[in-house]
């Protein structure tokens, strides 16, 4: 029986260390967004655990930011034969699944954590919206050069080209070369 550890934040520029598991045998930790479904320490922790093995995580919002989600990868860690343990809200899910109050638990924290998500959400699109209603709002940093998908679409390059040359989404070219258009 092995103790395994999952960390996770949300972007580069944020520390791991406040999501103290204690001693674990292995850790899989990363920097991306939960909303991704596809993070590759998650998918490599999934693979790795056995039956027996108990799998440790500081809190529901870091293993999975929706209900869905939440309950998926509970559902194959419990389905493996392995445990796991939410350290912050002291929940605890066995391979047999056969405690009804944990997985009452379980459904009203996920649920929690998917409203209090959508929440944060509308908050940022109303302070976006009160911010470039004052003119203070200008958007994100572009990162691709307008005037060079022009200059290559000049030199008669279609999109696909100009995408694969520029390492950008052929729906990226295609949106910078209508509004170009329409300029």
């Amino acid at each position: 029986m092995a103790r395994i550890g999952y960390r996770r934040v949300s972007s580069y520029d944020q520390k791991l260390d406040r999501q103290d598991l204690g001693e674990v045998d292995q850790v899989f930790e990363e920097k991306e967004s939960g909303s991704k479904r596809e993070r590759p320490a998650l998918r490599e922790m999934l693979t790795y655990i056995r039956t027996g093995d108990e799998v440790l995580v500081w809190s529901i919002d870091r293993l999975a930011r929706d209900f869905r989600d939440l309950q998926d990868i509970v559902t194959q860690i419990t389905g493996k034969g392995a445990g796991i343990k939410f350290l912050s809200e002291g929940l605890t899910f066995g391979p047999n699944g056969d405690d009804p109050f944990a997985k009452l638990q379980l459904h009203m924290m996920g649920a929690f954590a998917e409203f209090e998500l959508a929440l944060i959400r509308k908050r940022q699109a109303d302070g976006i919206a009160k911010a470039r209603q004052k003119g203070v709002y200008k958007g994100g940093k572009r990162r691709i050069d307008r005037e060079r998908v022009t200059a290559l679409r000049d030199e008669g390059l279609g999109p696909s080209a100009i995408s694969e040359r520029m390492g950008v989404s052929r729906m990226s070219v295609h949106r910078i070369l209508n509004a170009r258009a329409s300029d």
